[in-house]
């Protein structure tokens, strides 16, 4: 695969094809929701169930073009992020989240310049009570994320490197 500027859109299914076997795959079906369709970076992590405040305070701090993955188990009872929160990542310089649960206030965060993944939406708020953990290795879809892996994300799929 030839050099491309910072910038540059990323198409999984390329990199795949380059390099596929320093790469994991995760095969979960992610939606693509927010205004930019392909996003990579330095990946950080959250685990929290129903509960956005470790969401919200890590995502209000510098990004440096880093994508936030949260694992929410995969509940779809409340949104981990809204457009508020989604907002503060774009001001704050994140390249993206993806989020193993929902997230809410579709149509304002597919009009942000920011990737957002996540597995559908519900308008119900989650708690604000600050439980979960930051910086821990993820298992999403049999696929572990660590924070410092690279992970690259389009509307094909999401790739991390082992």
């Amino acid at each position: 695969m030839t050099a491309s500027p910072a910038n540059a859109a990323i198409n999984t299914a390329d990199l795949y094809d380059d390099r596929g076997d320093e790469l994991d795959s995760v095969s979960l079906q992610f939606q693509s929701l927010g205004g930019h369709t392909h996003f990579s970076g330095p990946v950080r992590t959250v685990r929290c169930l129903e509960d956005n405040a470790l969401v919200k305070a890590v995502l209000a701090t510098p990004g440096n073009g880093a994508v936030l993955v949260v694992d929410g188990a995969g509940s779809l009872r409340t949104a981990l992020m809204g457009d508020l929160i989604a907002a503060s990542a774009v001001a704050n310089g994140w390249a993206g989240v993806v989020i193993n649960g929902a997230i809410r206030d579709r149509e304002a965060i597919a009009e942000l310049p920011l990737g957002v993944k996540a597995l559908g939406s519900n308008p119900r708020k989650s708690a604000k009570a600050g439980a979960g953990e930051t910086d821990v290795d993820l298992l999403i879809d049999g696929v572990t994320i660590r924070t410092g892996a690279t992970i690259w994300c389009d509307p094909d799929g999401i790739l991390i490197e082992r």
